[in-house]
């Protein structure tokens, strides 16, 4: 996906950041994979973060760095190849230990594609403990606690009982240079569990991810999949190597 120059509008906190869809950000039907989806609204995060002074850089000098803890995204419509627009974004409000920021991704006549909130922790490097940052939290985080992409916070997804869709082997590009699995992944991993006749017809509306333990290389994952029966489906990612929850999912597709 093509990115021009990202800017930061008034009250100095929203970056507003254009692109266009490219064929590698598509699927197989000329649509915006969701995973490219995803990957838009973490990148213009970490450009809005750099561009506040909270970025991985600034983080690194309190001996923290940031995780995605939660995320959920309503979509009202795809985008497709060679489509244009923009995504905004901005940080909300904190929850506890959860740092939250809000998404709204537009067309380039300006009508509404897409809302997500997200929630962020700071996680100390050494004791691997989240920790908001110190000395102080940046007052940035709550000026705009009233300006909302979705009004709920991030969903937190429950237990998943279902059958096992798919055993996932990690491979070299499953990660990222945190050296674990890559957040864009769990989405491909979701979507990969049905076959391409049934994408011809349905696309995502609703998602919501939970992200529990860090995947590593070489560990195994097994997909568990249930069907509320009215084209929702919530899934579970467990780690094989290591017998524990990695992460929650759950997509609800429209036609």
């Amino acid at each position: 996906m093509t990115r021009e120059n990202a800017s930061i509008s008034a009250p100095g906190l929203i970056l507003k950041m254009p692109f266009t869809v490219t064929s590698a950000d598509t699927d197989m039907y000329g649509r915006l994979r969701l995973s490219a989806l995803i990957n838009m609204l973490i990148q213009s995060s970490i450009r809005s973060a750099d561009e506040l002074g909270f970025g991985f850089s600034e983080l690194e000098s309190q001996d923290l760095f940031w995780v995605l803890s939660r995320f959920s995204v309503e979509i009202d419509r795809p985008l497709f190849w060679k489509q244009g627009g923009s995504v905004e974004t901005w940080p909300k409000d904190i929850d506890r230990l959860l740092y939250i920021r809000d998404f709204i991704v537009s067309d380039e006549m300006g009508n509404r594609l897409a809302r997500a909130t997200s929630g962020w922790l700071t996680v100390d490097m050494k004791a691997k403990r989240s920790r908001l940052m110190e000395p102080d939290i940046p007052a940035s985080f709550t000026r705009l606690k009233e300006h909302h992409a979705l009004t709920a916070r991030p969903e937190k997804l429950g237990p998943v009982t279902g059958e096992a869709v798919s055993e996932i082997g990690v491979s070299y590009f499953d990660l990222d240079i945190n050296r674990h699995v890559t957040t864009t992944r769990y989405f491909d991993w979701m979507m990969d569990s049905f076959p391409p006749e049934f994408h011809e017809k349905m696309y995502p509306k609703a998602v919501s991810a939970n992200f529990i333990k860090e995947i590593r290389p070489g560990e195994k994952i097994r997909l568990i999949r249930s069907s509320d029966g009215n084209h929702g489906y919530h899934f579970e990612g467990h780690n094989l190597s290591r017998d524990i929850t990695a992460f929650r999912g759950k997509i609800v597709f429209g036609e």
